[in-house]
Formats: structure tokens, sequence, C-alpha cells
């Protein structure tokens, strides 16, 4: 694959990434919900957070600065990456997710470092305004929007003779995550899925 190609599949997942997030955005107030196609177990559920993927964070003052300077470190080490394997002929089974990876990260650190100087709040009570007069925040410190949402088990408990977590409650799936998780989450699923044929170039035989 050429590296025009692997570029194009980057900006269309980044298109969409950020297109959806500025749409409920503009749309949803702060953890407005509805069920798709009047499905319990499949939300659009708008949430923001000041963490990576999945919602996870760095504690202090100064985790959102780090987390989103690391975030820019490892976008421009991602292109290097992905240019470094068009050049030596790799497999497209892994220039395609180093594509989703790449473009996955660099829609987080848009929301990340744009978000909070282009925006105003987000709350239960209002929705927010693109282009606002009063931002909610300054550069580098802009929230991630996240929104989808897949209960799929809201509340259940573990069997009694379970040891140790036996009778304990649980729930699953109850991450809410974006287009941009789920690029990267797919990509790294790729590379571990079919890891002798990325690693393999394009003119190598893969045995099985």
């Amino acid at each position: 694959m050429s590296l025009k190609k692997a570029y194009i599949i980057a900006i269309i997942v980044l298109l969409i990434d950020q297109i959806s997030k500025i749409y409920i955005k503009t749309n949803f107030k702060l953890h407005e919900f509805v069920n798709v196609l009047d499905l319990e177990w499949f939300q659009i559920n708008f949430i923001e957070n000041d963490g990576m993927a999945w919602g996870a964070q760095i504690p202090g003052s100064y985790g959102k600065l780090i987390l989103t300077l690391f975030r820019i470190v490892a976008v421009i080490g991602i292109g290097w990456w992905l240019q470094d394997s068009v050049k030596k002929k790799y497999s497209n089974y892994l220039i395609v997710p180093i594509a989703l990876i790449l473009a996955g990260a660099f829609g987080n650190i848009i929301d990340s470092v744009f978000y909070g100087i282009i925006f105003d709040y987000s709350s239960e009570n209002h929705i927010a305004t693109l282009f606002a007069e009063k931002p909610y925040g300054t550069l580098f410190h802009g929230k991630v929007v996240d929104m989808f949402y897949f209960p799929i088990i809201k509340e259940a408990h573990f069997p009694e003779w379970i040891p140790f977590i036996g009778g304990n409650e649980f729930s699953f799936f109850n991450a809410i995550f974006n287009v941009a998780d789920a690029a990267i989450s797919i990509g790294v699923g790729i590379l571990i899925v079919f890891n002798k044929r990325a690693f393999a170039k394009s003119n190598d035989t893969v045995t099985e």
C-alpha cells in the first residue's frame, strides 16, 4: 500500500471521529443519552473526560498537560513508523493498523489541544456552542468527547460459588468511548491477531 492510501485511511477515520464529536457536543447535554434503534444495550451517551482512551486518567494538576504532550510525541513516532513501514514494503496487515492507530491518537489530541478554546462548557442544563465567546478551558487542556456505550449487562452478580468475588455485583460493558478509541483498539487488535502477517514484507511468504 502506498503512503498516500494509508494517509487517506487515517484522514477518513479522523474526519468521522471529529464530525461525530462535534455533532454530539453541539446537540447533546452532558450525560444525555438515547437508545439506538430502541436497543437498551446500544446507546449514544455523551460524556467528557480529561484522560486517555476509554476514560483512564493521569492524576495531578499537570496530568492533563503531560498526557497531551505524550500524545503529541506518540503521534510523531507513529507517523514515522507508518512512513518507514510503507518504505520497507511491509504488509497491509501492518500499514492499515498503523494508519488506524495514528488517526485515533490524532483524533483525541485535537480534543485535548483545541476543544478547550473553541467550545464553552457542556453541562446537564446547557448544550455547548462551537467557537464560543467564552470557551471553557485553555490550549492543551480540552476534554475528550466520548459517546458510544454498550451496557450489555447493566447489573448482575457473580455466582456465590466463585471464590473471593462470589455474590459481588458486576456490569459488562461499561466503558464509553469514541471513534478514535475504536480505531486504536481495532488497529491493535489486528496487529495481535495477524501478528505474523503484519510483520512480513509484501514480497515475503507467510507460512501458517
